[in-house]
């Protein structure tokens, strides 16, 4: 009750605060206040004086914290960009039959051995090529960048899940933040990318992290939350330790919702390729931009296929390995369906066993 009275009369005191702060900071303000009460001419028009300095407190913010941390972020760009031009050179240095037979035994393994999907990733793997000679090495310097910020996306995205699924305080806070990441435009991620790293791949990367990485958030926790939890009080009564639980039951139960989640941000990830070439990021979005540029309606198509056909490989390859996930839980499905049966059918037979009981000792009696 305190709280949310504090809260009540806090946003009133903050709103006068804004309203005072944004008038003695205008240029167009009136020279003094009782003219607002004699002259009412500023209720036609929004005027000028009403008019929050935003700009100059974020401008002011960045630059304080460009030149206190500036090292920190310098750091972290070259970690990146060493990660990026390493996976990039090694990609490149391997044959193209190589590189594609790498990806069809990837799919056929994480596939479950589907035959059908591993011919038509291949396929699609092989026209992203010969569409264009170009588009080939295009669609590795993309893979690469897309690569890393899935890996970080990845590494913050599942344990930031499973704290939230562990406390009811950290979820509520979060939450907020991922509603406001998945609604700020993906193009306004650019800006404090560039602000902190400037241009080329790695402002880019951090844009397409902060843009992809809330449904893998919510769906890791969506899945540890949606774990039975009668199989976690059978993990609490053999004495297992909430690391126990962690690792050896929640999470492989919810690893088709974690890949789902994986999937998603894979997809959100590659809907980002076009918009980080507007900052100088190589790759194939770099083509699609040309060609708008040039309104060379073929050039920009041909990139726009092989980015379909890129987004298509890594979507079976992610969504064959969570299919495969799920039919290896389906027979754990059916064994808690019969013990739940055969739970029931025992309760039931001892009601009725309890029941004859009594009658027969009433009939003694």
């Amino acid at each position: 009750m305190i709280k949310k009275l504090l809260t009540y009369l806090a946003i009133p005191v903050i709103f006068i605060w804004l309203l005072i702060t944004s008038f003695k900071a205008s240029r167009w303000k009136p020279d003094n206040a009782n003219e607002l009460l004699s002259d009412f001419s500023w209720l036609n028009d929004w005027p000028k004086w009403l008019d929050i300095p935003l700009m100059k407190w974020i401008n002011d913010w960045f630059k304080f914290f460009n030149e206190e941390y500036g090292i920190y972020f310098e750091i972290v760009n070259n970690f990146l960009l060493g990660a990026i031009l390493s996976l990039k050179k090694f990609l490149v240095f391997l044959p193209w039959p190589l590189v594609i037979a790498l990806v069809v035994a990837i799919v056929f393994f994480s596939s479950g051995r589907k035959v059908g999907t591993t011919v038509f990733v291949g396929i699609c793997t092989f026209f992203i090529g010969f569409l264009h000679p170009k588009f080939w090495d295009k669609a590795i310097e993309t893979t690469s960048i897309m690569l890393i910020g899935i890996l970080i996306c990845v590494f913050f995205g599942i344990p930031l899940g499973i704290i939230m699924s562990r406390s009811r305080k950290v979820r509520n806070a979060i939450l907020p933040v991922l509603d406001l990441m998945q609604t700020i435009p993906s193009f306004c991620y650019l800006i404090p990318g560039i602000m902190l790293f400037g241009l080329g791949a790695v402002p880019a990367i951090i844009a397409t992290v902060i843009y992809a990485i809330p449904p893998l958030v919510r769906l890791t926790d969506l899945g540890i939350r949606l774990v039975d939890i009668e199989v976690i009080e059978a993990a609490e009564a053999f004495g297992a330790s909430r690391r126990q639980k962690l690792l050896g039951v929640q999470l492989p139960l919810a690893l088709p919702n974690i890949m789902q989640g994986i999937n998603q941000c894979t997809m959100m990830a590659l809907a980002m390729v076009v918009i980080a070439s507007m900052i100088g990021t190589r790759g194939l979005g770099d083509e699609v931009l040309l060609g708008l540029q040039q309104l060379n309606v073929g050039k920009a198509t041909e990139a726009g296929l092989a980015i379909v056909l890129l987004a298509i490989v890594l979507d079976r390859i992610t969504q064959a390995y969570g299919e495969k996930i799920q039919d290896r839980n389906r027979p754990l499905d059916k064994f808690n369906e019969k013990a739940k049966m055969k739970k029931a059918a025992k309760k039931q037979v001892t009601k009725e066993s309890t029941k004859d009981g009594m009658e027969a000792e009433v009939k003694t009696n």
